[in-house]
């Protein structure tokens, strides 16, 4: 059963606009309070089992969907691709078969339970809501009621927004630049230099974020700026400069 505190949350997201926006993060934290959750993101899935972030509600947040992002696995992609919840309530147990190379990563960043629900509606796949506790612990049963019916709103508001002539995303956004545009402006170049495709270009630029421990983000900035080449054979370990 939905708590009477979600359901004026969500009652609000129906109702309320503020200068046209139907997610505002003060909202999306408020949201993340109800649920006991130390942070919240809300992001459209992408061809390639891909996501992109439109909503969070603190830095650690937007890092744990970078991170995810990078390696290409984690549990709001996994959610996103099967449609199913995925909620690992203590990251300290041994986790490495399912997303090899990730937990570590998440753990040192101060994550310690992880909760993915999907946008979706039948084989529809929007998009994917995802939470994290800084400290172990499973949601309980009201908590977990809540956090499925801000994932089923947030799939009908998308759905809303997507019969409309607009960006589907307007209504998540306070501008049209979505987080990673200079992760796609990046990807677009290294696809232009290598002569590939930009999916072939984008596994490129993450492999190198990967394996240097770089930030997906600053590694696409050091491309835009030049400061970076990746050249068709690229050892991952090293930047290559003119």
């Amino acid at each position: 059963m939905v708590s009477s505190q979600m359901s004026q949350l969500l009652h609000d997201l129906t109702t309320k606009r503020d200068s046209g926006l139907t997610l505002p993060s003060a909202r999306l934290r408020a949201c993340a309070m109800v649920l006991g959750l130390d942070g919240l993101a809300v992001s459209l899935t992408q061809p390639g089992d891909s996501t992109e972030l439109l909503r969070h509600t603190g830095e650690r947040a937007a890092q744990l969907e970078d991170i995810q992002f990078t390696q290409g696995q984690g549990p709001g992609l996994e959610a996103a691709r099967t449609g199913l919840p995925v909620t690992e309530p203590d990251l300290t147990t041994n986790h490495s078969a399912r997303w090899p190379g990730l937990v570590p990563e998440l753990l040192a960043l101060g994550v310690r339970a992880v909760f993915a629900y999907p946008l979706a509606l039948g084989t529809v796949r929007l998009g994917v809501l995802t939470g994290h506790r800084t400290t172990a612990g499973a949601l309980s049963g009201e908590q977990d009621a809540d956090a499925r019916a801000l994932a089923q709103r947030l799939t009908l508001m998308l759905l809303d927004r997507a019969a409309s002539p607009h960006d589907p995303t307007v209504w998540l956004t306070e501008t049209s630049h979505l987080h990673r545009a200079e992760v796609h402006q990046a990807t677009g170049m290294v696809a232009k230099q290598l002569d590939v495709s930009p999916a072939e270009a984008l596994v490129r630029i993450r492999a190198h974020s990967f394996h240097t421990g770089r930030p997906l983000l600053e590694t696409a900035r050091a491309i835009l700026a030049r400061e970076l080449f990746l050249t068709a054979n690229h050892p991952p370990a090293g930047d290559n400069r003119p």
